[in-house]
């Protein structure tokens, strides 16, 4: 019996994204060998406006409102010299897989046409938000906390900034101020953003300068215009092998990608090879975290050449498991539909 290989493949050199207007994709053939964790210059970037440049000295994280007792400001010195955390956490756009509403299910819906690279894990150390709040006395009484980017305003709504409800932001929430073993760089963040596990990225503010602790609900246009209604994220999978990849009927071949939800930890992953006709269980070791993703990996001896359609989905320890079809967000929010990724069987 052969012994399997890893698929061979063409991927694209000197390209890890695919880049919309002031944001950028990660190609997921570019996780192929690299480990658990997204390297820092692979991981996508999603701005609203563009990257600013904080001069570190002079920057100060402030937290005030009705909610605290004691309004204080935090220096990034002060910040680092806290007690710290780290953890493997996944930041994910809410529009991850956007454009498959219109090329999978040809009902599209607008913003970012975003394939399934709108997301990363990586190793984020900073100071829990429960911890800094508890620093300015949070009130009893507290309900929301709103954090605010220092990035340019967006248009006429002003900086970005998106309430969070007390009780996720005291409960898993980080102040992160590191990225892989580094400091944040610019594009994530720089000197301090938000990490916020198993929710859409807009919640994970980056850029973080000040946060309003309030004693009633708050509203910005981050919360009713733009992202209304959306906080968890759904359970998604994704191969880690080029879009339309060229692949020798010799085989077999070891078939790799990963699978998450926001919901908790992932239980099983099946994939098929026929276009949903019939489904395989794959198989996965090492790190099984709630708020990051779990890797997998199957063995597949093609018969024939040919365009096939590859299709993996996910169940979560809730039971959440993928749909074939998903019904149409109006924003293209949460698509969490089984993707058809088709490749090519080809001789030699």
């Amino acid at each position: 019996m052969k012994q399997a290989t890893a698929a061979i493949v063409k991927p694209l050199p000197d390209h890890l994204f695919r880049v919309h207007g002031n944001s950028a994709e990660m190609r997921w053939e570019s996780m192929a060998g690299l480990g658990y964790h997204t390297p820092n210059d692979r991981f996508f970037v999603r701005n609203h406006t563009f990257t600013p440049l904080i001069d570190v000295t002079t920057w100060r994280l402030g937290i005030h409102g009705e909610g605290v007792r004691c309004p204080r400001e935090f220096s990034y010195d002060e910040l680092r010299a806290m007690p710290s955390r780290t953890y493997d956490l996944a930041i994910e756009c809410a529009g991850n897989g956007r454009r498959f509403y219109r090329t999978q299910q040809h009902d599209g819906a607008p913003g970012t046409q975003w394939g399934l690279g709108a997301i990363g894990v990586a190793r984020w150390r900073g100071v829990p938000l429960k911890y800094l709040l508890s620093q300015a006395g949070v009130r009893p009484e507290a309900v929301d906390v709103l954090p605010t980017g220092l990035d340019a305003p967006f248009e006429d709504h002003g900086h970005v900034r998106r309430p969070l409800p007390i009780g996720k932001a005291m409960d898993d929430v980080l102040v992160a101020y590191e990225m892989n073993g580094v400091p944040l760089p610019p594009d994530h963040g720089f000197p301090a953003r938000l990490v916020v596990p198993g929710w859409v990225g807009i919640a994970s503010i980056k850029w973080l300068g000040d946060m309003e602790v309030s004693t009633r609900p708050l509203h910005t246009p981050w919360n009713t215009v733009f992202y209304p209604d959306v906080t968890t994220q759904p359970v998604k999978s994704a191969f880690e092998i080029p879009w339309n990849a060229r692949v020798p009927v010799a085989g077999p071949h070891i078939l790799r990608g990963r699978s998450w939800s926001g919901r908790g930890r992932i239980v099983r992953v099946e994939v098929s090879f026929d276009g949903g006709l019939s489904w395989r269980t794959a198989e996965h070791h090492g790190q099984h975290l709630v708020k990051a993703w779990l890797p997998w990996h199957i063995a597949w001896a093609p018969e024939r050449t040919g365009t096939r359609l590859l299709m993996a989905r996910a169940t979560d320890e809730t039971g959440a498991t993928q749909p074939l079809t998903t019904p149409r967000h109006p924003f293209g929010y949460h698509f969490d539909a089984v993707v058809q990724h088709p490749i090519h069987v080809v001789n030699g």
